[in-house]
C-alpha cells in the first residue's frame, strides 16, 4: 500500500494519495485494478472476477473491531480495539504489511469524520470497502457499525471482516450473526469466528455448515451458500433500482462503459456501497480498472479532483465539499433524490439506439413483473440484460484474433470494427474499442488460445447459433 499519487494505467493500478488522521499518515491504494499475480490459467475470457478463490481457502484473514476514542476537543479517532486472529512468528515484510493493513482500516471503518457525539439510538448499516494493493491483490472489508449494547450515550462500533473473497450477501449474513452475538457477549463471538475459520469457503452453488453454541439457546446450525453464479458474487441490483429509474441507469452505464469520472452521493454507507458494486457489475465480462472507492473518506475527497477516471461514493453531507472542488467532467448522481445533479451532456446519445431500446425494455419489465422476487433472479435478470448489449456489440471478437505458427496472438482491431453491420453499434464500438477494459479483456483472451466456455461465451455461441438458424430460415 503505497503513500505517493501516482497512476499506472498499463496495470490499471491508482495509488490513493497520503491521509493524515492528526498522529500518522497511513497508507492507502485502492481501486479495482487486476490482480496480476493470478496464474494465467485461472482466468479465462468472458469469465473474469477481480477475485480470486482456491480450494480451501479461509472464509476471512481477520475481525477486527473498531471504536471511536477521543483525541482532542471534540474530536474522536477510530482505532482497533479487537482483532482475530492475532499472528505470530510473522516474516518482516509479513509484519509490515499486517501493520500497514491495520494502520488503514479504521479509516474506511468510519469514513465520515471524526466529529461524533455519544447516541443512546443508532440504526445498524452494512457496508463495504476495497483496499488494493500494490501488487494487485485486493481485500474487501465488509462492516457493519452497530451501537453497542449498553446504557446512556455511547459510541457506535464497527465489526469489520477482512477477506479477499467476494460475496456481499453471505457475509451479510455472517454479520448478522455477529451482531446477534454481541448483544449477548463479545466472548460468544470469538468460538463462533473461530468455526468459520476453520471452515473451508464453498464452492459456487454449494453450502457449508458452521455448529455455533449460544448460551441458553444451546447448539446452532448454521447455514452459508455461495451464489451459483460467481460474477454475481458481491451485487445487489435491487439496491440500484430502488435509487434509480431505468433511463437513469442507462445514462450511468453508458458513462462507465466509457471509463469516465463518476461520483455517487448518499446519506448512508450501505447504499453507497451496494450501489457502486452494483454499477460495477454491470460491466461484466469486462472489469472496472481504475479508480474504485465505493465510500471516501472525508480526508481524501479531493479524489474527486483526480483528471483519471475514478467511481467514487461521497455521502450527501460532504457535497458542497465535493462541489467546491475543481472537477472535469463528471457524472455526479444523487441516489437519495434519483437524480443527475452534473452530466456531460451526450450520456443518452452513447449507446447505440436500438440496444438501449432493448435494455430500457426489459429493465422496465423487471419493474413491472411481480414474478420476480428473489435477489437471485433480480441479479439474473438484470445482469443478463447488459450480458446480451454486450454479446450483440463485441461478441464476435474471438473471430478476429489471428494465430501465427509460434502460438502468438494479435486482435485485428480494423477488422473487428467494420465487421459490425449497424453503424450506430460501430460508433460506438469504436470508441469502446479504445477502454482500459476492453484492453485488458483481449489481452487476456489473446494468452489463452482455446476459448474456454465461460457464461459469456456460452451467451455468445447461443446468440451465433440462433442468427445462423434465422438466415437459414429466411
Amino acid at each position: 500500500m503505497q503513500v505517493q499519487r501516482s497512476e499506472n494505467r498499463a496495470e490499471g493500478t491508482f495509488a490513493m494519495g497520503t491521509c493524515s488522521t492528526g498522529q500518522e499518515e497511513i497508507d492507502v491504494n485502492q481501486d479495482a485494478s487486476h490482480d496480476e499475480s493470478k496464474s494465467e490459467s485461472a482466468r479465462r475470457p468472458g469469465e473474469r472476477s477481480p477475485f480470486c478463490y482456491s480450494p480451501g481457502q479461509f472464509f476471512f484473514e481477520y475481525l477486527v473491531v473498531v471504536s471511536l476514542k477521543k483525541k482532542s476537543g471534540s474530536d474522536y479517532e477510530p482505532k482497533i480495539i479487537y482483532q482475530f486472529p492475532k499472528r505470530e512468528n510473522l516474516l518482516r515484510g509479513q509484519k509490515e504489511e499486517e501493520e500497514r493493513l491495520l494502520q488503514a482500516i479504521p479509516l474506511f471503518c468510519f469514513p465520515d469524520g471524526n466529529h461524533w457525539a455519544p447516541l443512546t439510538e443508532y440504526t445498524s448499516e452494512t457496508f463495504s470497502f476495497v483496499l488494493t494493493n500494490v501488487d494487485g491483490s485486493r481485500k474487501i472489508g465488509y462492516c457493519r457499525r452497530l451501537l453497542p449494547v449498553g446504557r446512556g450515550p455511547r459510541f457506535p462500533e464497527v465489526f469489520c471482516i477482512i477477506s479477499c473473497l467476494g460475496c456481499f450477501g453471505l457475509f451479510s449474513k455472517i454479520l448478522d450473526e455477529v451482531e446477534k452475538r454481541r448483544q449477548i457477549s463479545m466472548a460468544v463471538i470469538y468460538p463462533f469466528m473461530q468455526g468459520l475459520r476453520e471452515s473451508p469457503f464453498p464452492a459456487p452453488g454449494k453450502t457449508v455448515t458452521i455448529k455455533s453454541f449460544i448460551p441458553d439457546s444451546g447448539t446452532e446450525l448454521i447455514e452459508l451458500t455461495r451464489p451459483l453464479d460467481s460474477w454475481l458474487e458481491h451485487v445487489e441490483f435491487q439496491a440500484l433500482l430502488q435509487h434509480l429509474s431505468p433511463e437513469n441507469i442507462l445514462w450511468l452505464f453508458a458513462s462507465v462503459v466509457l471509463e469516465r469520472r463518476i461520483i455517487f452521493v448518499a446519506e448512508e454507507l450501505s447504499v453507497l456501497s451496494q450501489c457502486i458494486h452494483a454499477v460495477a457489475a454491470l460491466l461484466y465480462p469486462f472489469s472496472w480498472a481504475h479508480t474504485y472507492i465505493p465510500v471516501v473518506p472525508e480526508c481524501l475527497i479531493d479524489t474527486v479532483c483526480c483528471p483519471t477516471p475514478f467511481m467514487v461514493g461521497v455521502q450527501k453531507r460532504c457535497l458542497e465539499q465535493v462541489l467546491d472542488q475543481p472537477m472535469e467532467e463528471v457524472l455526479l448522481v444523487d441516489l437519495c433524490e434519483g437524480k443527475f445533479l452534473r452530466s456531460v451532456g451526450d450520456e443518452g446519445d452513447t449507446l447505440p439506439a436500438k440496444l438501449q431500446t432493448e435494455m430500457l425494455t426489459s429493465l422496465k419489465t423487471h419493474n413491472s413483473n411481480n414474478n420476480i422476487q428473489t435477489s437471485e433472479q433480480v441479479n439474473a435478470h438484470v445482469s443478463n440484460t447488459f450480458v446480451q448489449f454486450f454479446v450483440k456489440t463485441i461478441g464476435h471478437y474471438t473471430s478476429h484474433l489471428k494465430w501465427n505458427k509460434s502460438g502468438q496472438s494479435s486482435f485485428q482491431e480494423k477488422a473487428f470494427c467494420k465487421a459490425i453491420a449497424s453503424r450506430s453499434c460501430r460508433k460506438f464500438v469504436k470508441r469502446f474499442v479504445r477502454t482500459q477494459m476492453f484492453s485488458l479483456f483481449i489481452q487476456e483472451a489473446e494468452r489463452s488460445r482455446i476459448t474456454q466456455e465461460g457464461y459469456f461465451q456460452q451467451k455468445v455461441t447461443e446468440y451465433q447459433e440462433q442468427k445462423k438458424k434465422q438466415r437459414r430460415n429466411s
